[in-house]
């Protein structure tokens, strides 16, 4: 064990800006430093806490939960096969950023006070932002914009929620909030924007598919499941957060079936996937906040590895549409199979990290004999292998052949691939590293015969419910509206239709005031060049008014 002088994600953060001083030093740093910020997080002592005065209050800039070592492990991990995943082809500006973004969210999972998270938190806004922008077409400039008016949104509600709780309490300790003041309706608020909640879940699916090939796989990782890491800490057992999670859940089942861009359907699988998340924490017992956890982890990487997939994809052939794709298996076998095996543990297979899992979540809505919230995840369960356990694999890899013959992905794309994908089958069939590290001590058996019988039964009836309804299945060239359709389109419209009539009542009463003006001109210049008053007058004339004004005055001062 060892003591740490500074938080542990400031190695990456600070490893981040140090990349565009040299190729070779930016290779380097990729492989190094997660490593290096991964056995610091290990060594440290549990309930280890480092103290530090600021303007009259106790900051802990480095706080060691368990909760926040699960999130910081899989954090460091996500950064070292990302930058495996992305050295040869990401941009030295993308990989600064995603470092950036990594530590940051890291910083979050590492501290105990407010005032250092909200710090983290939006150094997280500007690194992902940069991630997309890093992409250099004007879609992802657009998206990013987007996306950060989003995040500064959140992050404000976020900063007048802490201001607002610490005037309140006089504590900035991040700690279990039990939702009794606007404040911490507030802060709860700018977590849930980070998650994706709605009405705001657009974004997600709005910015992540603009990013580049690799920009959209670091981006699937840190802020929505630093969002879930917040809600754990602050809100565990908030029954709002049941329908919050369960519409989430449900929005992206529909709209990631309704997609026809590959990047797009995943994206809206992670709104999906957080809501399973969110919705553990609102059951808030033991097992629940377990699964949570676990799935968080999980999550992490099976969903990377199939944003991975879909990258190698569109990175060998430009291409992103399911309409545009297909028979790619046969000269991207390597990939297609590792895509696979992402689906099946995103649908929650036996034998795969969704599997030990999310199972838990469910197992603990079924405990407490909540029969509806029960059905909704099983019934979300089935909605999911159908969007990624199928349709995702099934229309890039094998559907009708597009005619294409790219090659197989570059080696170290392929090498990331594998990395999670063993990950993915690893922690499927030994579940027990993983239940080791989660916030409390797990009594849950994922593997028993009637838990297997009712998973296969699921599973294949959800698969012969796609194959039957496969020609309903097949994508066309359409847009799906969502609610950013308001601010992208509507209040934009709206905006300049405001602006314009605006325009046009000034410039009405601005001709009014000229014309008003002019007549005022034309009425002194009458007056002034042809009255009375604008003649010449002889000298003498003068020299004699000037005499009867003098002699008025002398009259009235003698008078009066």
């Amino acid at each position: 064990m060892t003591e740490l002088l500074f938080p542990p994600g400031l190695l990456l953060v600070i490893g981040g800006l140090l990349m565009p001083l040299g190729q070779t030093l930016r290779n380097a740093l990729i492989f190094i430093l997660p490593v290096l910020c991964l056995i610091l997080i290990w060594l440290a002592p549990a309930n280890y806490v480092v103290t530090l005065p600021f303007l009259g209050f106790e900051l802990e800039p480095i706080k060691i939960t368990t909760t926040g070592r699960l999130f910081a492990t899989v954090f460091s991990l996500m950064a070292l096969v990302g930058g495996i995943f992305a050295y040869k082809q990401a941009s030295t500006l993308e990989l600064s950023a995603a470092f950036v973004y990594a530590g940051s969210a890291i910083g979050v999972t590492l501290t105990g006070d407010l005032i250092t998270l909200f710090v983290f938190w939006e150094i997280m806004a500007i690194g992902s932002t940069l991630v997309i922008w890093a992409a250099r077409h004007d879609a992802a400039y657009r998206a990013s914009m987007r996306y950060l008016m989003v995040h500064l949104l959140g992050g404000l509600l976020l900063m007048i929620g802490i201001a607002g709780h610490v005037v309140e309490t006089g504590s900035i300790r991040f700690e279990a909030l039990q939702l009794e003041s606007i404040s911490q309706y507030l802060i709860l608020a700018g977590f849930l924007i980070n998650a994706g909640a709605p009405p705001l879940s657009a974004w997600i699916a709005d910015a992540y598919p603009e990013a580049s090939p690799s920009g959209s796989v670091f981006l699937s990782a840190f802020t929505t499941k630093t969002a879930v890491f917040t809600l754990l800490i602050a809100f565990p057992g908030t029954w709002l957060l049941i329908p919050i999670g369960i519409y989430m859940i449900f929005y992206g089942i529909i709209y990631a079936l309704l997609e026809n861009d590959m990047r797009r359907i995943l994206a809206y699988s992670i709104v999906n996937q957080v809501g399973f998340m969110v919705t553990g924490i609102g059951l808030g017992t033991e097992m629940a906040l377990n699964g949570a956890a676990a799935h968080a982890f999980a999550h992490i990487i099976y969903k990377a590895l199939l944003l991975m997939s879909a990258g190698a994809v569109l990175y060998q052939t430009g291409k992103r549409r399911c309409t545009e794709l297909g028979g790619l298996f046969q000269t991207m076998p390597w990939t297609a199979l590792l895509g696979i095996i992402g689906a099946l543990a995103i649908s929650s297979f036996p034998f795969t990290s969704g599997f030990v899992s999310k199972s838990m979540i469910a197992q603990s809505a079924a405990d407490q004999h909540l029969a509806i919230v029960w059905f909704a995840l099983a019934a979300a369960s089935a909605g999911v292998f159908l969007h990624a356990g199928i349709k995702f694999p099934w229309f890039v890899f094998f559907q009708k052949d597009s005619g294409m013959r790219p090659p197989e992905a570059p080696r170290n794309m392929l090498l990331a691939m594998t990395v999670f994908a063993v990950f993915c089958v690893g922690l499927g069939v030994y579940p027990a590293p993983l239940y080791t590290i989660l916030p409390f001590t797990v009594t849950y058996e994922p593997y028993t015969a009637a838990h297997l019988v009712a998973q296969f039964q699921l599973l294949l009836f959800a698969g012969l419910a796609f194959f039957v309804m496969l020609p309903m299945m097949k994508r066309t060239l359409t847009i799906s509206l969502d609610f950013d359709w308001f601010y992208r389109f509507l209040f934009k419209h709206l905006g300049m239709a405001v602006v314009t009539q605006t325009s046009k009542a000034r410039t009405r009463l601005e001709n009014k005031a000229q014309a008003s003006l002019q007549r005022l001109l034309n009425y002194l210049d009458k007056h002034h060049a042809t009255g009375i008053l604008s003649q010449n007058w002889p000298t003498g004339s003068m020299v004699l008014w000037i005499g009867v004004i003098l002699g008025s005055f002398i009259l009235i001062d003698i008078v009066f």
